[in-house]
């Protein structure tokens, strides 16, 4: 993982524990590892990823996600390596209780996705609330 920080207001303990929920419930989670459980531990439950399809914004909600993970996992001669990918932060930003992160997904070393994650932080716990990305041409 490499990462610049673009927080000057955010302390090195709050990009840390962004970088971390980021790693181990996104990357880990919902790419490397498959571990939706680490997926709903870091993830808020209302979380969404929008995308927009002309004028149509479109919102895939976390538990269909989660749901979707598992149903592939069980698919007969499912390869887990299938689905891994190289993941970078490339930025995160923190203000008070809510971040943002920019992050990039590669396969074979290919960009296939950027991504805009929103955080926030809900007692001493931060959780990814929504996502936006851009999908790469390969």
């Amino acid at each position: 993982m490499s990462m610049s920080s673009t927080a000057p207001g955010a302390t090195s303990d709050t990009i840390d524990a962004i970088a971390t929920v980021i790693t181990q419930s996104y990357f880990q989670g919902a790419f490397n590892a498959l571990d939706t459980a680490a997926m709903a531990r870091g993830f808020h439950p209302d979380f969404a990823i929008l995308g927009a399809e002309g004028e149509h914004m479109d919102r895939y909600a976390l538990g269909t996600w989660l749901a979707a993970i598992e149903a592939r996992k069980a698919q007969p001669g499912f390869d887990s390596a299938s689905v891994r990918r190289d993941c970078k932060i490339i930025s995160i930003d923190a203000t008070a209780n809510v971040g943002a992160a920019k992050v990039e997904i590669y396969k074979d070393g290919a960009l296939l996705y950027t991504d805009y994650l929103s955080l926030i932080r809900f007692g001493a716990q931060w959780k990814i609330a929504s996502k936006v990305y851009a999908e790469h041409a390969n």
